[in-house]
């Protein structure tokens, strides 16, 4: 399998069809109406300008995907980031959410940022155990924060600490922030 850096237009397709099942089968994604090829397509454009949004190709066919955003717009939060990973149902627990998050980490890191945060919604044991596995930590569960298929859903909250930073010896450096590679 081979992950590489999205194409808007090549790419958007495939990411609305791995992500509608999530959207109207599914609790994962708050969305109510699954994004068009073309919305997919502008949303790759629009993050991968600052940010990588990464697939995954199993034999030439997209499989799954993942990608970081801004985690808040005040200035202070430029060092962290959100990130997300989804993957078709035939590749799920086959390792792919994995290589994808890992691909992603080592790029963020290569920019600069410190902290990925991602948020699950519950119940979803299969994303816990990836986030767990992968390093994140719980930090905090906001309860009936969203109405999703017929009932109020709770979404828990991780972080990932991706490189050293946080302590009392402040940011790195470069005050820009993290920077596009």
């Amino acid at each position: 399998m081979l992950v590489r850096h999205a194409d808007p237009e090549g790419d958007g397709g495939a990411c609305a069809a791995i992500y509608a099942p999530y959207v109207t089968n599914g609790i994962a994604s708050f969305e109510e109406l699954a994004p068009s090829a073309a919305q997919l397509a502008t949303r790759i454009a629009e993050t991968s300008a600052r940010y990588p949004w990464l697939v995954l190709e199993d034999d030439g066919r997209v499989v799954g995907y993942a990608y970081a955003t801004q985690h808040r717009a005040r200035a202070a939060y430029r060092w962290a980031v959100d990130v997300a990973v989804y993957v078709d149902a035939a590749n799920q627990r086959r390792g792919a959410g994995r290589q994808l998050y890992e691909a992603l980490f080592e790029l963020l890191r290569r920019q600069g940022l410190l902290i990925a945060c991602a948020g699950v919604t519950l119940p979803n044991d299969a994303s816990v155990g990836l986030h767990r596995a992968l390093g994140f930590e719980h930090v905090g569960t906001y309860r009936a924060i969203g109405w999703k298929a017929g009932a109020w859903r709770d979404v828990s909250w991780w972080q990932l600490q991706l490189a050293p930073g946080g302590g009392s010896d402040g940011p790195p450096q470069d005050t820009r922030g993290p920077q596009r590679l």
